[in-house]
């Protein structure tokens, strides 16, 4: 996942979706990569192969003022949502809702927690995708320890096997990745160290071969 949250907009979102792009198609990975929403539609116009993620959804229907309306996503493109991230929380209800909704417009759900017990709550409402990262870490340029990610995986698949898990939490760089893959996450991926490094095409060419080693 590169996740450029509020970092970039406009052409140089773009510019960074082009280079992860290419990557990513170099080394045959799957990747995720969120945007605000009012970037959205230049992403999926100047894209082919990667996962469009909307950093946020609300679980609203037409006529709400100022939300984020699941069937507009749906109508852009979108191809998945980021949900609950330390940084956007939302309520139980309201996080149960989206995911529903996603489910139904067909976006993969992507659902961040926090401590162990967060993590099996919200595999309860089975999103697609967790996030499992202390918040206290994210954007620290500090990993989540060996003991936290064997864990948490456990407090998902305890629940629900079929969730995949991404373990991201202060990842920028080619031994962060691979420490994540080697103690079982699924995925992985980074916002300010891919956003904030002083060529993004070298930082992602660094992690992506370190995650093609993992195919």
């Amino acid at each position: 996942m590169v996740n450029p949250k509020t970092y970039v907009y406009g052409s140089d979102v773009v510019k960074l979706a082009k280079l992860t792009e290419k990557i990513a198609n170099k080394y045959d990975l799957d990747c995720l990569f969120t945007s605000q929403q009012i970037d959205i539609p230049a992403l999926k116009e100047n894209t082919d192969n990667l996962i469009i993620t909307a950093q946020h959804m609300d679980a609203v229907g037409p006529g709400k003022l100022g939300s984020v309306l699941p069937e507009a996503l749906s109508y852009y493109g979108v191809d998945a949502v980021v949900l609950n991230h330390s940084e956007d929380p939302l309520t139980v209800s309201d996080l149960d809702g989206s995911i529903k909704r996603a489910r139904k417009l067909g976006m993969l759900s992507i659902a961040c927690a926090d401590s162990f017990e967060q993590c099996r709550a919200v595999a309860e409402m089975h999103p697609d995708i967790m996030i499992c990262e202390p918040a206290d870490l994210v954007g620290s340029g500090s990993t989540s320890d060996e003991s936290y990610v064997k864990r948490a995986i456990e407090a998902v698949h305890s629940v629900d096997p079929k969730i995949a898990v991404i373990a991201a939490a202060g990842v920028d760089d080619a031994g962060d990745v691979s420490k994540m893959l080697t103690w079982g996450a699924d995925g992985t991926g980074g916002a300010s160290g891919i956003v904030k490094a002083s060529s993004w095409e070298e930082k992602l060419e660094e992690m992506m071969s370190a995650m093609s080693k993992f195919k």
